[in-house]
């Protein structure tokens, strides 16, 4: 089911009416703030994940080379 431009103008009106310009720039800028922020703590549990898993990983160790004793 697809939404027609004229369907859109209808309910933007609708809602232009029932809560005025003001009450709307308001719903925007919150919705806007919330993204934001969820984003924001995606990114900060992405970074955490990442050191959790640095920190989970076995240090590479040079791999010795045996001596051999030396004959004099």
């Amino acid at each position: 089911m697809s939404v027609s431009p004229m369907e859109v103008l209808v309910i933007a009106l609708a809602a232009l009416l029932l809560f005025g310009a003001g009450r709307i720039a308001d719903i925007g800028k919150g919705l806007g703030q919330g993204i934001k922020n969820f984003k924001q703590g995606l990114r900060e549990a992405d970074e955490v994940g990442k050191k959790a898993d640095e920190a989970a990983k076995p240090e590479a160790k040079t791999p010795s080379t045996p001596s051999t004793p030396s004959t004099t």
